[in-house]
């Protein structure tokens, strides 16, 4: 994820990296061409190790301050559309 947007993610369905953007495509395409890599059960298991640790315990934290407090625009600090 950057700047907000999702631009690969790694399909464990079929065991190889998805690219969501044009770039996340040549992302994925480099992390896929090293089939070794992704054929090793230890690196699965240390990413599966990583979003418990780091993903999951920080969106539980930050979750009450972001996601639950959004509130509609105030017109008046919209940028108007031309």
């Amino acid at each position: 994820i950057y700047n907000r947007q999702q631009y690969v993610h790694f399909d464990s369905d079929v065991g190889v990296f998805v690219g969501d953007t044009p770039r996340g495509e040549i992302q994925a395409r480099e992390w896929n061409s090293n089939q070794e890599w992704l054929d090793k059960e230890e690196i699965l298991e240390y990413n599966r190790a990583a979003v418990d640790t780091f993903c999951r315990h920080n969106y539980e934290g930050i979750t009450p301050f972001s996601v639950n407090r959004r509130v509609p625009p105030i017109p008046s600090q919209c940028l108007p559309v031309h």
